[in-house]
Order: C-alpha cells, then structure tokens, then sequence
C-alpha cells in the first residue's frame, strides 16, 4: 500500500524565496484499490507522485510503499514500484522488445519470465504488430503501452499512473483505463492522477481532491456527494475549492 505521511516539498525562486508546490500532503492507497489524485494542472499531482517514485526528495515528510520509506529505503521502494507518466522517456533506437527486456534485466528479472511477461502484455495491450519495431517509428500511444510494459515487467504490487492517458486517441485510452482496472483486479494498489473528472467517476474507489499543492478532501464519490449536495464530480470540485478560499479569507481577515 502507499501511505503519504505531511509530504512537503519546496522549490526555490528566483527572488530567493521558496515555493511550495506540495504543502503538508498525507493520504493512503490501499492493495486492490484504485485512488485517484484529482485537480487542475499545476496543483501538485506530477510533484507529489514524483516524489513518491523517489525522482525527488521531499523537504519535509515522507512516504512508505509496501512499508518501505522513501527517503531512508529508496531502491526498495523502486522494487516495489510501477511508475508511468505521460513522458514516456524512450530509447529510440531500441526494438520494443530489446527496450522491454532492457528494463527487465536492469530489475532482476529472469530472461524466461521477461519473455512471458511480454507476450501477456503485448496480448492485453494489442502490441503484437509493433513489438519488433524500432520505438522511434512508433506513434504516441504505441509508446505509451511501451512505456506501460517497462513499468510493469518486474510485477511490482504498487502502480502509480501520473495523467496516462494525456494526448492519446479514445481507443488507446480506453487500453490504459481497462489495464489500470486489471491492476486492480490482480490486488495491485493503484494511484492515478488526472484532471479528468469523467477518468476519475469511471475508475476511482476513493478520490482525493489537491488544489495549490494542498488536500481539499478525500473520500468516496458517495461520500464526497452527500457532504456537498452535488452530483457531478466537477461540481465537486468547485465547491470544495471554494470552501478552501473562503477559509483561507477567514484566516487572513483575523490577522
């Protein structure tokens, strides 16, 4: 499971004052469930989940994935860990299939399970025409489900998808949401960010709301409706977006 724990990190900017592009963030993913981080572009999703994956160090606070610590235990966290974001990060001039066994011998996978673990992706994700091509004649969503077997060769029980389906066609998009849900299905924990509100209905257990770096809520869609009086997600939103405003006006007027 992910358990994010006051999870801070702080950037700096050029008139020497910090920002904090993550403040204060602490939530849990659990084993066969899908949570998904919701908000606007710029509110914190790609940083926090990067952190996560250990790209980046956090300022203050930490983060276990499968208990392991993200700061003190970091290549036991990558272990553990699928990470796939929408920069795909490929090696041109690689086959897909050398670019996949790269990845797979680099995580300790035995040649035998990388091969068999290839053929059932390339069947889930339609890759079989493609599997022998070279990556830089592919298109944007051939990549993407390269990108998806590289992440997941090493079978890892935690998956992080950070916007998957960003600037893909409807069909490859709906390859990404029905592997997401499969990863559910195998008892995989499973977080996904995206500012979809559709993606986030259709898939999340649970939903937890960032806007400028901070939790706004977490909870079911259910849950999130019977606290607002809403229906729609992106209502849902909005009214808790509006709430951590006016708050944050209360507390200003006091000063």
């Amino acid at each position: 499971m992910i358990e994010v724990l006051e999870l801070v990190k702080e950037f700096p900017k050029k008139d020497g004052t910090r920002f904090k592009a993550v403040d204060r963030v602490s939530f849990e993913a659990r084993d066969g469930e899908i949570v998904c981080l919701l908000g606007v572009n710029g509110a914190g999703k790609t940083t926090t989940m990067r952190l996560l994956s250990t790209v980046f160090k956090p300022t203050y606070g930490t983060a276990k994935i499968q208990g392991y610590d993200i700061v003190t235990q970091p290549a036991k966290v990558r272990a553990n860990l699928g990470f796939l974001s929408g920069d795909t990060g490929l090696y041109n001039r690689l086959r897909v299939h050398e670019f996949i066994t790269y990845f797979g011998r680099l995580n300790g996978v035995p040649d035998a399970q990388i091969k068999s673990r290839m053929d059932e992706m390339a069947e889930l994700l339609d890759m079989k025409d493609f599997i022998d091509r070279k990556i830089e004649f592919l298109s944007s969503g051939m990549k993407q489900k390269t990108s998806i077997v590289r992440s997941i060769i090493h079978d890892p029980p935690v998956m992080i998808f950070d916007e998957p389906t960003s600037g893909l066609d409807i069909l490859t998009a709906r390859n990404i949401i029905s592997f997401i849900r499969d990863c559910k299905e195998k008892g995989k924990c499973v977080l996904f960010s995206t500012h979809i509100m559709r993606e986030a209905e259709r898939l999340a257990d649970r939903i937890v709301l960032i806007h400028r770096g901070q939790i706004l809520a977490t909870g079911t869609l259910e849950e999130m409706r019977a606290e607002t009086g809403q229906v729609d997600l992106d209502d849902i939103f909005v009214y808790f977006v509006n709430k951590s405003n006016t708050e944050e006006e209360l507390q200003a007027h006091e000063f």
